[in-house]
């Protein structure tokens, strides 16, 4: 009885599933694999959000607009939602260690040609190449983890992988916006590119070859378009799709130019004290860990509909000035946005109708694009009518995400 590969591609593999020798929990070899997926998941995440509070400081280095400023990170997102889908389809090609090691490395040497850069355009496309890099390894990640680890001991394994992205996240936001008080951005993404050095070293010490893993050639570039363009029909698909544009959407735009805010009168934050505000995502962490009972109690539509009701509240919540009030805001919009996105990932795979790897390949693609294509619009809003303006782009979005999963079943 074959088994089916769990990844992008979700290609049949060939391999007979009572010779498959999985993983086990406790282990010398399953501490070496969560450990060598930490490292991973930290970097990769560290190393995409790192240029978040930096921001403003690249609108008055480069003297550039709020919107154009927030391109280092849009670039980087659009770039890294495209390479998912091509890495995922790459790695049944060329193999998965491979393929994930030279995302790490190529990935932290580009982040340090993106520190000494000396233009703009430098910049640029030193961010939008790293996006592209790191593409190689949420692709292929949970590919490795679900070939090797032994299918009981997989949550285990897959918690502490995504436990690595949520720190690399966090602190890769709170690192460059405190170290950015003492020295420069590019000193300050210059110690984040040698960090993440060190832990693609630790990742090719740690992480054994793989051993259940068949290279297969037979799937072309028109059997991967039309899985695609089969799931981009399926009605159930399309509103998840959208719900994951307009979570990333609201949440990033926020994010991005709270700093802006918060740099202006009447606050006159420092970077140290504006990056603390990424400390919030405790809230959306620890609100992550219960949406699954609470989905159970609830149904998935009830949960989405009081995640972007939330949002919606949290957005207002950060109009007036109080300093209180924004805080108590951006938490109901990150709590919103953790709950949306657990909820709608875990109904992409009830959704679609087989070859589920490639559903949540176009999950991914339309999560980062949201990012990236209303991070980018929202810096104009910003320009025209400050935060005003921006609370309007982003209430239309969460209002938008409701009417949408209004029509979802229930369930």
């Amino acid at each position: 009885m074959s088994t089916t590969y769990s990844n992008p591609g979700d290609i049949r593999s060939g391999f007979e599933e009572n010779a498959v020798s999985h993983v086990q929990s406790g282990t010398s070899t399953f501490r070496r694999i969560s450990v060598a997926f930490f490292l991973a998941g930290f970097a990769t995440f560290a190393l995409l959000y790192c240029v978040q509070p930096l921001l403003p400081l690249f609108a008055e280095h480069f003297n550039v607009l709020p919107a154009t400023s927030s391109l280092p990170l849009s670039l980087t997102l659009g770039c890294l939602a495209v390479s998912i889908m091509i890495m995922g389809a790459l790695s049944q090609q060329l193999g998965r260690k491979g393929l994930m090691l030279t995302s790490m490395v190529s990935a932290a040497a580009l982040n340090l040609l993106a520190s000494v850069a000396p233009d703009w355009t430098t910049l640029l496309i030193a961010r939008a190449l790293e996006g592209i890099a790191l593409g190689g390894l949420p692709a292929v990640a949970m590919a490795y983890l679900a070939e090797e680890i032994d299918p009981k001991h997989l949550p285990k394994a897959m918690g502490i992988y995504i436990a690595g992205t949520s720190v690399g996240a966090m602190l890769g936001r709170v690192g460059m916006g405190s170290l950015s008080e003492f020295i420069s951005w590019q000193q300050a993404m210059e110690v984040l590119g040698v960090l993440c050095l060190m832990a693609a070293g630790g990742f090719a010490l740690l992480l054994p070859p793989s051993k259940n893993f068949t290279k297969t050639s037979h799937a072309g570039l028109g059997f991967h378009v039309q899985t695609w363009l089969g799931h981009l029909k399926n009605p159930a698909l399309q509103k998840v799709y959208m719900l994951g544009f307009c979570l990333t959407g609201v949440f990033s735009t926020v994010y991005n130019y709270l700093s802006f805010r918060l740099f202006e009168p009447p606050y006159n934050m420092s970077p140290f004290t504006v990056s603390l505000m990424f400390l919030l995502f405790l809230f959306g962490t620890v609100a992550s860990s219960y949406t699954g009972a609470l989905t159970m109690r609830f149904g998935a539509k009830r949960l989405l509909l009081f995640s972007f009701a939330l949002t919606f509240v949290g957005v207002l919540i950060t109009l007036p000035g109080s300093l209180f009030f924004i805080c108590v805001g951006i938490a109901f919009i990150t709590v919103g946005f953790f709950i949306g996105h657990s909820v709608a990932s875990g109904l992409v795979g009830l959704s679609a109708k087989g070859n589920k790897g490639h559903a949540s390949s176009l999950y991914l693609l339309f999560y980062y694009m949201g990012a990236s294509l209303v991070g980018y619009v929202g810096g104009w809003f910003w320009h025209w009518g400050h935060w005003p303006g921006l609370a309007a782009l982003t209430c239309l979005l969460a209002l938008a995400a409701l009417a949408v999963s209004s029509r979802l079943k229930k369930g």
